[in-house]
């Protein structure tokens, strides 16, 4: 086929992809001339003027453009722009759409200077629609292993700093998630359950903001199975290293009341010896 031909065929291809991209195909067939279709730049800037307004049509020329110029610095572009304007969409289906879009870049131009910010845009799809502390935690999960693999692969990027934030709010939003279970089964007496699950997180996330809650009911799990020289230790910190907190009265409280206990446990001792 002689260029004049591959570019008139374009040309056809492009006009059927635009007429039956429109609502019930009313509008109007949008043709390329040729000196369009056969410019990369061109037919990008075409993309990028429209995309916002028509996202369908700006997208198919943005894919004329990948599909005809593959190796051209502008198929980058276009390729990024089509999975910026699914991001931007935000919905779940178009969020998946960008997270395969910015995946497919990595993999096709993986030396890109912009393959770091598609890395961390993989993630954003995931944190982006992350649920509250006490519901499915997959999406938090998902997106903590992507912005670890931005710091991983990308460490001297710009992206890595940002990364390095959003993994302190994933790892936050887990630790409450987890925190939360915890409390949940403290409240149906599920002690050792509750222990469990809050040694977990006082070892997987030093850095998390409500340790006082942690510890004052790994305090009080302890406290509730009778271990109380188990429990101590964890009331005290919570008095000591978080008397601002309200939980520190009632630690207080709990500390006094092991203390009576134990006077009454040796009192008890001594008078059976008598």
């Amino acid at each position: 086929m002689t260029r004049t031909a591959a570019t008139k065929t374009a040309v056809l291809l492009l006009t059927v992809l635009l007429a039956a991209a429109a609502p019930g195909c009313r509008k109007k067939p949008v043709a390329l001339a040729a000196d369009l279709s056969g410019s990369d730049e061109a037919l990008y800037r075409l993309g990028e003027a429209s995309i916002k307004s028509d996202m369908e049509k700006g997208i198919l020329y943005l894919r004329q453009v990948i599909d005809s110029f593959p190796k051209s610095f502008y198929a980058q572009r276009a390729k990024l722009l089509i999975a910026d304007a699914y991001f931007r969409k935000g919905d779940e289906s178009n969020m998946i759409l960008a997270a395969a879009e910015y995946r497919e870049f990595i993999r096709t131009y993986p030396y890109s200077p912009s393959a770091a910010y598609s890395q961390y845009q993989v993630a954003m799809t995931f944190f982006k629609k992350m649920l509250r502390p006490g519901r499915d935690p997959s999406r938090t999960i998902q997106a903590l292993a992507e912005f670890k693999k931005v710091i991983a692969d990308y460490p001297a990027s710009d992206q890595a700093k940002q990364a390095q934030e959003r993994v302190k709010e994933c790892e936050e939003r887990l630790a409450s998630h987890s925190t939360e279970i915890a409390i949940s089964y403290h409240g149906r007496r599920s002690y050792r359950a509750a222990l469990s699950r809050l040694m977990e997180v006082m070892s997987t996330y030093p850095e998390y903001s409500r340790l006082d809650k942690v510890y004052f009911y790994l305090g009080d799990c302890n406290f509730q199975l009778r271990l109380y020289d188990q429990a101590a230790p964890f009331f005290s910190k919570v008095v000591s290293d978080y008397s601002g907190q309200k939980l520190a009265k009632t630690a207080a409280k709990k500390l006094a009341e092991i203390e009576r206990l134990k006077k009454a446990a040796a009192a008890a001792a001594a008078q059976k010896k008598d």
